[in-house]
Order: structure tokens, then sequence, then C-alpha cells
């Protein structure tokens, strides 16, 4: 039996902040794999290595065609994060949530259903879902462009979710905005204009305007965080000029051009948007997606479906190429910050899940599934499972936010 635990501290163990630690963890990746009798294709994304492995049936339009997605860098941390510990039932070191533990339960999983030969499965490993370069992602690449542009009819992306299955998130709107102050010496700041403090006070008019205080069936509020604020050249000098960072997570209902003329609106401000990340909102009722509600609830304890995390993830890339995607991982906590840990016992019910999802698929497909296009992308037509019906059952209700986001 392979030991997804024993993995996963094996892969937290590479600091993956760094480009030449994120190498040698692809190395092993693949190296482990294949290893297993597992083919694995490569790709160069901006010198960094994108992995693709597959396993089942072969690749055929009339073969549903399931995507596991994970990625292996992350934030940066203290060199002490990349020793992993056990404590418990806690895996704890950098990564260990955000994704390394979904990931390396995903490779099990892969080598578990390598056998089954109705569903084909394709692994999909990369280096760079936390970067800041959100529109040159390899994900957003690999999906677009080449000979490995990639097909499917359904993606889980491993982000951090406890065991719930993220059906809708927040788009990122990303800006950079610019204060002026006056300069004058730090003996006597009153001569001058500290933009710094203009800078803040600006930022607290962005958290009252009234995009901020919307909510949706699903979230409460955006959510609004000053990321970075640079501002002064010397110690005895009133800064002149502030630049700030700002990410707006905006709500599947708000517009984020009509949010970017808002902050616009604000006295004293130039402001430059830097990217725009769609929103997730996908179908709780999709037989894919409720064939992993099925799947998951066999191991776990009340309702499992959440409407995702209050960021966004490569789901999104997904979607906009067509390929239905949802958000789905083991249970833990604390990523991105000192002490991130994932549950151990999760990591099992995690791999097991995916395994008996995609070995129910082929029974949750309406019996007239069939190719939407010659590219093989696949397409559910009227008829459902329950009750023969052309209609699909009405929305589950009471789902939840759940804590996280893209980097």
């Amino acid at each position: 039996m392979l030991d997804e635990r024993i993995l996963a501290e094996r892969l937290i163990s590479y600091d993956t902040s760094r480009a030449e630690e994120l190498i040698a963890a692809a190395g092993f990746v693949k190296g482990w794999l294949e290893s297993r009798d597992i083919e694995v294709r490569g790709h160069d994304h901006n010198g960094l290595p994108v992995l693709l492995a597959e396993v089942g049936a072969a690749a055929a339009p009339d073969i549903p065609c399931v995507i596991l997605h994970g990625h292996l860098d992350v934030v940066p941390g203290r060199a002490e994060q990349f020793e992993p510990v056990i404590d418990g039932d806690r895996l704890i070191g950098r990564g260990a949530y955000d994704m390394k533990g979904g990931l390396a339960a995903m490779m099990c999983a892969l080598k578990d259903v390598e056998r089954q030969s109705r569903v084909h499965v394709l692994l999909v490993c990369v280096p760079d879902e936390e970067s800041e370069e959100i529109d040159e992602r390899s994900t957003d690449a690999i999906l677009k462009q080449g000979p490995l542009a990639l097909r499917g009819d359904f993606a889980i992306t491993g982000e951090p979710t406890d065991m719930h299955i993220g059906v809708e998130a927040k788009g990122v709107l990303a800006m950079r905005i610019e204060v002026q102050g006056r300069a004058a010496h730090s003996s006597t700041p009153w001569l001058g204009d500290n933009a710094v403090l203009k800078a803040i006070d600006a930022f607290r008019s962005i958290e009252s305007l009234p995009f901020a205080r919307e909510s949706s069936e699903m979230f409460d509020r955006p959510s609004i965080n000053l990321g970075r604020i640079e501002g002064g050249r010397a110690l005895n000098m009133v800064p002149d000029l502030c630049a700030m960072a700002v990410d707006i997570r905006y709500l599947p209902n708000q517009d984020p051009e009509a949010i970017l003329e808002q902050v616009r609106g604000v006295e004293g401000l130039e402001v430059t948007r830097t990217f725009i990340y769609p929103p997730v909102s996908v179908s709780r009722t999709d037989p894919y997606v409720r064939a992993l509600r099925e799947a998951v609830q066999r191991s776990s304890r009340g309702e499992v479906m959440s409407v995702g995390r209050d960021g966004a993830s490569d789901a999104a890339a997904f979607i906009d190429a067509g390929i239905l995607a949802v958000e789905f991982g083991p249970a833990g906590g604390g990523h991105h910050g000192p002490e991130e840990w994932v549950s151990i016992s999760s990591l099992a019910r995690y791999r097991r899940a995916l395994a008996d999802f995609v070995r129910a698929v082929p029974i949750w497909l309406p019996p007239a599934w069939h190719p939407a296009s010659p590219d093989g992308a696949g397409q559910m037509s009227s008829g459902w499972l329950e009750g023969g019906s052309s209609e699909p059952p009405d929305d589950e209700p009471g789902l939840r936010a759940i804590e996280g986001g893209l980097a």
C-alpha cells in the first residue's frame, strides 16, 4: 500500500518557493510515478516544469476524462517549515495544506485507478499556482496552447477545502494605487503632506465604498486586502509618494469594472488595474459534481458541499477553457501561515474519495452522454440519473463559504 503521508512529508521537505527546489521536487514526482509504471510527460513553462501523467482508459471522444490538478509551489517560509513534523493527526509544514498533502494523495489515487478502463484520468502538476504573474500561469498555457493543450470533461483542483466540494469562488481584482504627497524635512512634518499616511486613509476609504458592503447568496461580503505598501526615500524626509498593491476578491454577482470605477472615484488616487481573474460558479446538480459528492460522503459526516473559498484558484482557468471544475482538498488549516498543517487521516479519506469518484463516474453520467465537439470535450444531454427526469433536481440548500484563496 502506497503511503500518502510519507509522500507528503517528502514533498514538504522541498522549499518549492525557490525555482531550483521546484525543479528538484518535480523531478522527484516524475521519478516516483515512473517507478510505478506511470508514464509522465514534461512541459516547460517559463523555465519551470509542468508534469502530465495519464492512466485508465485511452483518451477517446466517447470516454469521460477526469483531470486531477495540483501544484508544487508554495509561498516562502522559514527554513524549519520545510522540515515536516507530526503532531497527532497533524502533519505540519509549509505547503502541507496548500497543497502538497493533497498532491501526494492525488498521486496515490492515480495509481489506485490505473487499472480501471472506463474513465481516462489525467494528473496535472503545475509549478506556479502561487505566482503573482496571474496572466502567465502554466495552467492557462497548457489549456490553450500547442500539442499538449488539455482536453477533459471535469477537473478537480486540490486546493484546501476541508473535504468540502467548492462549487463557487470569488474573483480577483488586483490594482496598483499611487498617492502623491509633498516632501519636507522630518523635523517639520507639518510643512509637508505625508503620502504614506494619505495612502492608509485612502485604503480605509476603499473599504467603505458601496461595493464593499454588498453580499451574495453565499458570501456576506467581498474581501479587500492591502498586500503591499511602499513609500519614503529617507528617514529624515516626509514621503512625497506612496504606492499600494490592493487585492480585492469580488463576488460572483459583482462587476470588476464597476468596482474599479468606484476606487478611481476616491480623491487623489492614481489607479492601475494589474489583473482580473474571473469568479467560479458551478451547478451543484451536474452529474460529475453529484458523483464526487456521493464519493466524499462515504467517508465524511454531514454535508460535504460548500460554495468554495473566499479566494480564487486555477478552477477558473478550466472553466474558461470549457472544462467544468471544482475545488476539493483534504482537511487542515493555517495555509500561508507559520503553523500550516494537514490532517493525516483526511489524506487517506481524500485519496479514497478520489478513487471512488473515478470508478463511479460512468454510473452517474446519463446514457445520452456524448462528445460535444471533435476535440473530445464531453457534454451531458438531457436526462438525469435520479428518476430519469429531464430536469435537474433543485440545488441543495444551506451551502456555506469556507476560508482560503489564491496566493
